[in-house]
């Protein structure tokens, strides 16, 4: 028998849902999580219906995908809070709501869930390939064909436009001028890294100053207000590309971080055991199966309190 849980069960699932999916639980929570579910059947009944929810939301493009979850705040969390209860109380026939969500701003033309990445054709030419959780509007008109990154990471490869306009990506950090070639582009806290394998990109930062002129082999990173000498570009870190998480010697807390990007929920790495080097090939479609790797090969134990909630902690 599946029966609806009541209102105030889903909105305290929903509640921990939010929590979860933030990036602002702690292990604390984690255990916190535990009790509540053990504390009644409907609890843990309102939870199995709440990873549902969640395993969807993964897999969706709008507005209520894991990566609007997860840069929510204030007004936006509770009102995710109270559509997520909603959605828990109706379960799977009712999931579909959540394309009715007052977010419409969040919604960028393309979208990517957290694990997914998509190959996208661009007009006129030239393709474009968007890494997990990322968001980008195409914004071409007749003078110039614009891609706009809001969030994540994208690889992009140009093609030569008939009516010559120029090809950019607009960052909150700056703008990547294109000529002619194949590049990557990364949103990360607040900087924006551009990668270049082929051509040049000529990179601005969005509140004026010197743009600099990035080479193939090389990379550079922009804040809002100036842009890094070009250096060595990390091959390695362009890896997604391929599927596959690269690394040479990274400190564990590191690639925890990388790898969490590709897989809902909260993915924690121990202080204790975050200076541990990894190196190794990771593929980002199976991070069960990076996680058990890691278990294998170093001092660690993966503690899994839900699917959706695991910790790296000392073996």
């Amino acid at each position: 028998m599946n029966t609806a849980p009541d209102a105030r069960i889903a909105r305290e699932a929903a509640q921990w849902l939010v929590r979860l999916q933030s990036g602002d639980g702690s292990d604390a929570d984690g255990a916190a999580l535990a009790r509540w579910r053990a504390a009644d059947p409907r609890h843990e009944a309102a939870w199995q219906r709440a990873e549902g929810v969640l395993q969807t939301l993964g897999r969706a493009h709008g507005p209520l995908g894991a990566q609007a979850l997860r840069s929510a705040d204030g007004a936006n969390r509770r009102a995710a809070v109270r559509l997520l209860a909603v959605l828990i109380v109706a379960g799977p026939a009712g999931w579909a709501a959540w394309r009715l969500a007052p977010w419409a701003a969040w919604t960028a033309t393309e979208r990517t869930a957290t694990g997914e990445r998509r190959w996208l054709g661009l007009p006129g030419g030239g393709r474009l390939l968007l890494d997990t959780a990322s968001a980008a509007d195409l914004a071409y008109t007749a003078s110039v064909r614009r891609i706009v990154l809001h969030s994540g990471a994208l690889w992009v490869q140009t093609a030569p436009d008939a009516a010559g306009r120029p090809f950019l990506v607009q960052t909150p950090q700056g703008t990547a001028r294109a000529l002619g070639t194949r590049f990557s582009v990364r949103i990360h806290g607040e900087a924006t890294r551009v990668a270049v394998a082929e051509g040049a990109v000529e990179l601005r930062p969005a509140h004026g100053g010197a743009p600099v002129r990035i080479d193939a082999g090389m990379q550079a990173t922009a804040t809002a207000e100036a842009v890094s000498a070009a250096s060595a570009r990390d091959a390695l870190a362009d890896g997604w590309t391929e599927g596959v998480l690269y690394a040479e010697r990274m400190p564990l807390g590191a690639f925890t971080a990388e790898l969490a990007r590709y897989r809902p929920g909260v993915l924690r790495c121990d202080p204790a055991v975050a200076a541990l080097p990894v190196s190794g090939a990771f593929q980002l479609a199976d991070t069960d199966a990076a996680l058990a790797a890691l278990a294998a090969s170093l001092p660690v134990r993966i503690a899994l309190r839900t699917r959706w909630w695991v910790t790296i902690g000392p073996a």
